[in-house]
Formats: structure tokens, sequence, C-alpha cells
């Protein structure tokens, strides 16, 4: 009767660690799928900041930074002839108000 006993024992403990590690594989392959989306989800982010096969959007904002870097040079140097000019125009009308009779 023991042995019968020690055998149905084992077998509870035996059926019962079994419905443990089923939970527990349930539980690590929803974990897995969870962190399989995320790294799917963070992987195409990467791509679309970075680029794949096309500019991403680093590359695009990088282009478009370096046209406003040209264009702000570019204006900068008129607006310094612009201002130059300006300058001459006051400073020559301020040595010239005595002759040109402006007061």
């Amino acid at each position: 009767m023991r042995d019968d006993n020690e055998n149905a024992a084992k077998h509870t403990h035996h059926a019962s660690a079994a419905r443990q590690s089923l939970v527990l594989r349930v539980t690590d392959s929803d974990f897995q799928r969870e962190v399989l989306e995320k790294l799917a989800r963070l992987e195409a982010k990467m791509d679309m900041l970075a680029g794949d096969t096309q500019p991403g959007r680093m590359k695009i904002a990088e282009d478009k930074i370096a046209a406003l870097e040209k264009s702000e040079i570019r204006r900068s140097v008129y607006d310094r002839l612009v201002n130059a000019v300006i300058t001459v125009a006051i400073s020559a009308a301020i040595a010239m108000h005595d002759r040109l009779g402006i007061r």
C-alpha cells in the first residue's frame, strides 16, 4: 500500500511539475514574442532614421542643414555688402554735409 501511495504522490508531483513547466513555457513564449515584436519595431525605426536602401530621415535632415548653411553664408555675404554700402554712403554724407549744405 505504501508503494501505491508513493507512486501516486510521485505521479501527482510529476503532473504538477509538468503543468508548471507548461505555464513557464507559455510565459517564456509570450515574453520572447513581445521582445521580438519590440525588436522588429526598433529595427523599422532605425531603418527609417538611418535609411536602408533609400536615404533615411537623418540623411535628409543633414542635406537640408547643409543647404541652409550654404544659403546662410551666401546671405551673410550679401548682408555685409549692403551694410558696407550703407555705411560708406552715411559716412560720405556726414563728411560732405558742409559742402553739400545739408543741415
